[in-house]
């Protein structure tokens, strides 16, 4: 950028006082900044110190422990005996095509179809 191109900006600049001053130790602290950011692995290995995963762990086994402890598995036959009763529920209309299905799957076992040996 050149000093006709932006004539104020310039003027600003020379009334800003000069070079700025940096402290003696400025390299120092910058260095001492730099090495204590923490990266990416080493945040995921503080998250996962002994002292927070114990706990945690702790809280977890605790918690399924609870809920087992107030729902306990249904065994099979509680299952059953809660079941309603299908056959009860049948209307009349009902037996009619219950009945025609029996027929057609018998005239389905004794088809024609599956005594050809020829095939």
């Amino acid at each position: 950028m050149r000093r006709e191109d932006d004539r104020e900006l310039w003027d600003l600049l020379s009334h800003a006082g000069g070079p700025p001053k940096f402290s003696d130790f400025f390299a120092r602290n910058v260095v001492r900044q730099v090495r204590q950011q923490r990266r990416p692995l080493e945040r995921v290995r503080a998250w996962l110190s002994l002292r927070r995963v114990i706990p945690a762990s702790a809280v977890a086994i605790g918690l399924v422990a609870a809920f087992i402890a107030v729902r306990p598995p249904s065994s099979p036959q509680q299952a059953l005996d809660n079941a309603p009763d299908v056959v009860a529920k049948v209307d009349a209309k009902d037996y009619d095509v219950v009945a025609d299905l029996d027929e057609l799957i018998a005239s389905d076992e004794n088809s024609l179809w599956d005594d050809n040996q020829s095939l």
